[in-house]
């Protein structure tokens, strides 16, 4: 809750203090507020976080290396053309191999072993083309684009919900700076409250135990403004976490708000299809499910021989004139007949793994509509609390107008004026409580529909 400390302050006891010492210093400047007059909108605060926030860095680089990964299953489908080149020095001696003829009688050669050497240059260049393998490839290749454009789906889920962390951090920055406002203003009530009631105990016409109260009253409001402040401070400190920047909090942040939601008052099962046609989250579940269906065929392609053709040319030769070409072409059909039943297991746990994967969307499903259910009647809620709040705000400032009267009059205490400001520095937090319960219901509401901006 964004207004403990405020509220802290109404559930301590009225009665007067014992005689007090003089009072003391004003404690105000505890945290000045931002110098600078520079304004933070919502709108500057996302387009922050959506180019500086590292977690969309990291989401987007992860897109990148999937996109990779998808280009490199493809990359067996091309021709495969690689050329070499090779120099050697070498000795020239002749070794019989067994079922080699012999040179002379005897089945051994006559020629001696020498360290003579000689040049010896080749050259190559070898092209091949996968032709067909059931599926294999091609397969590995549909699965790895899948499985790319569901890491783009999770891509597009980090974008969403870093829209919501940075609108909730904004909102809770608002608040904090509405109660900034509330608690200086409340000061400055304590600080006029005291200074009649110096006027009336100089005169004779109040009690000085009122006095002691009145001050202990201002300084109660004074810890107030302090606690305020530090926590304003702090939750910039976290806006700017949530925008991704490392600089400086000197600003102030807009009383800007989210519009009401498209639909907002609508029933849950108007709104569930369209989240689960929205959700990234889903999306991206949906398409690994489909990666491990095109796996599952390609691995079964293994079942199947592969055809393949090559065709190479070198060129080979003691010195570069008077080097020798030679031309090839090869078809080759590989089938593996027995491999321990690898195919199979392989199919297997591509199988599980997409059952696994569905199993997740579905549990997904329904939190979908758990989470848009919740968000809806969050919204509700808070527009009906707001309204309350608006009331409750109004009549306790008439209660103070009314007890500050009635204390002016001299027929009211000192406490009846207390408890009066109490209730209206409670009513005007529970009112930037309401405020905020709306703005940040609205915001999981979009996320929840799988919405990244307000739609019209």
């Amino acid at each position: 809750m964004l207004v403990p400390l405020l509220l802290a302050v109404a559930q301590q006891p009225q009665a007067s203090p014992p005689p007090a010492p003089p009072p003391p210093p004003d404690l105000r400047p505890a945290l000045p507020g931002p110098s600078s007059a520079r304004v933070l909108s919502l709108a500057e605060a996302e387009r922050s976080a959506l180019e500086r926030q590292p977690q969309l860095a990291q989401a987007r680089s992860t897109t990148e290396a999937a996109s990779a990964r998808a280009d490199q299953a493809r990359a067996p489908l091309l021709p495969q053309v690689s050329g070499t080149a090779s120099y050697q020095r070498l000795t020239g001696n002749f070794v019989a191999r067994p079922g080699s003829f012999p040179t002379t009688g005897g089945g051994t050669t006559t020629s001696r072993a020498s360290w003579g050497t000689t040049d010896y240059y080749a050259f190559g260049l070898t092209a091949s083309q996968l032709v067909w393998d059931f599926g294999q490839t091609s397969g590995r290749w549909r699965s790895a684009q899948a499985l790319a454009t569901a890491q783009r789906d999770s891509e597009r889920a980090t974008e969403v919900q870093v829209l919501l962390t940075v609108r909730a951090a904004f909102f809770g920055a608002r608040a904090q700076r509405d109660l900034v406002h509330v608690a200086s203003d409340t000061l400055a009530n304590q600080e006029a409250h005291l200074r009649q009631v110096e006027g009336f105990v100089r005169a004779g016409t109040r009690p000085e135990v009122d006095l002691w109260q009145a001050r202990t009253d201002r300084a109660n409001a004074q810890v107030q403004l302090i606690n305020a402040e530090n926590a304003y401070a702090i939750a910039r400190a976290q806006l700017n976490q949530a925008m991704g920047v490392t600089g400086s909090t000197d600003y102030e942040v807009a009383s800007d708000t989210l519009p009401p939601v498209e639909e907002e008052d609508g029933i849950v099962d108007a709104l569930v299809p369209e989240a689960e046609r929205n959700r990234p989250d889903l999306v991206s579940l949906e398409e690994q499910a489909r990666a491990q269906d095109l796996t599952a065929g390609a691995l079964q392609g293994g079942y199947g021989p592969s055809l393949g053709i090559s065709t190479g040319f070198t060129d080979a030769g003691p010195t570069i004139g008077s080097t020798v070409w030679n031309w090839n072409a090869t078809a080759t059909l590989t089938w593996n007949l027995f491999q321990g039943g690898l195919t199979r297991a392989q199919v297997q746990e591509a199988r599980a793994n997409g059952s696994a994967v569905r199993a997740e969307a579905e549990v997904l499903r329904q939190q979908i509509r758990v989470d848009v259910d919740q968000a809806r009647l969050a919204v509700r809620a808070a527009k009906s609390s707001l309204g309350a709040a608006n009331d409750a705000l109004t009549n306790s400032k008439e209660r103070l107008r009314q007890a500050e009267r009635r204390y002016q009059l001299g027929v009211g205490s000192l406490i009846d004026l207390g408890d009066a400001q109490l209730a209206e520095t409670a009513a005007a937090a529970q009112l930037v409580q309401a405020e905020f319960n709306l703005s940040t219901s609205r915001a999981q509401l979009l996320r929840a529909l799988g919405r990244e901006v307000q739609r019209g």
